[in-house]
C-alpha cells in the first residue's frame, strides 16, 4: 500500500506537467511586435494571438495603434471581423462615410471590400482582427495624413 501511495504521489506531477505541454496557449495581453511603417502612419504593434488552419482556417491578430495612427486603404480575400477592445478608432469603406468605432463595437467587413481603419487623433485603440488565412492583405492606396486629418475634423465636429 505504501508503494502504491508513493507511486501515485510521484506520478501526479508528471501528469500535470505533461498536460500543460499538450496545449498551445498564447496571450492576448502581450503587446506584440512593433509593425514596420510600410502601410500605415504612426505607431502600431501586432500580436498574432491565434492561427487556425484546416477546416476553419482563420487568424486572430490583436492590433494596438497609438493615437493619430492609421492604416492605408486595403482589402482582404476573406471576411474580416474587427472587435474593438479599448479606445476609439475611425473606419471607412470605399464610397461610404467614415465612422467612429469604440470599445465594445464589433464590425464585419465583407470579402474584397476596400477599407481602412485607425486610431482617432486623441485616442489609442486596441482591436482584434479575425480573418481568413489563405490570402494576404492587398494594399490598394495610400491614406495620406491630409485625408486622415480631414476625416478626423469631420467626425470630431
Amino acid at each position: 500500500m505504501k508503494n502504491l501511495i508513493t507511486t501515485v504521489l510521484l506520478s501526479v506531477p508528471l501528469f500535470i506537467f505533461a498536460q500543460k505541454e499538450a496545449y498551445n496557449i498564447s496571450s492576448f495581453h502581450e503587446e506584440g511586435m512593433k509593425a514596420p511603417n510600410t502601410h500605415y502612419i504612426g505607431e502600431a504593434w501586432l500580436n498574432g494571438v491565434l492561427e487556425v488552419e484546416g477546416d476553419l482556417n482563420f487568424h486572430i491578430t490583436k492590433a494596438n495603434f497609438k493615437a493619430n495612427s492609421t492604416l492605408d486603404w486595403h482589402k482582404h480575400g476573406s471576411t474580416q471581423v474587427l472587435i474593438y477592445v479599448d479606445g476609439a478608432g475611425y473606419y471607412q469603406e470605399r464610397g461610404k462615410d467614415p465612422i467612429i468605432l469604440k470599445a465594445g463595437d464589433v464590425l464585419k467587413c465583407e470579402k474584397d471590400v476596400e477599407h481602412w481603419h485607425s486610431s482617432t487623433k486623441e485616442s489609442d485603440v486596441t482591436y482584434l482582427a479575425i480573418y481568413g488565412g489563405e490570402t494576404p492583405t492587398t494594399w490598394t492606396a495610400v491614406l495620406t495624413q491630409e485625408d486622415y486629418d480631414s476625416v478626423a475634423e469631420k467626425l470630431n465636429k
